[in-house]
């Protein structure tokens, strides 16, 4: 096993989204089919187009997060610790911007209060 947080840190990487695209094939809920590969794809899109994405701001396709929803995708992102669910491809924008401004300036931010869910509308 090989400690690579230095190296990483190093290299710029910052922050790191988390998308759900968990299938299953049950009566309950699922990422994938609530949107997941599009939010997956909106959150790519917007990163690359400030040019943060896998320079600063790593994305990563997981399978369940534990927040299932019929309504939309779950997302977190770290070092934040934030936690969303039910995100739609079209929140996407809105949801990185307010994590990490209009222009993806800001990055890094450890663990803060979450934006609570008035902030949002």
């Amino acid at each position: 096993m090989n400690h690579r947080t230095t190296d990483v840190r190093e290299q710029g990487f910052s922050d790191h989204v988390l998308v759900c695209t968990n299938a299953r094939d049950s009566e309950y809920a699922c990422c994938a089919d609530a949107g997941g590969q599009a939010v997956l794809a909106r959150v790519k899109d917007w990163l690359r187009e400030r040019d943060v994405f896998w320079s600063q701001v790593r994305v990563a396709e997981t399978s369940c997060l534990g927040l299932c929803s019929a309504e939309g995708t779950a997302v977190t992102i770290h070092p934040r610790s934030h936690w969303y669910s039910d995100v739609r491809p079209e929140e996407v924008p809105d949801l990185l911007r307010r994590e990490f401004g209009s222009e993806a300036t800001r990055l890094g931010v450890g663990p803060e209060p979450a934006i609570e869910p008035s902030s949002m509308n």
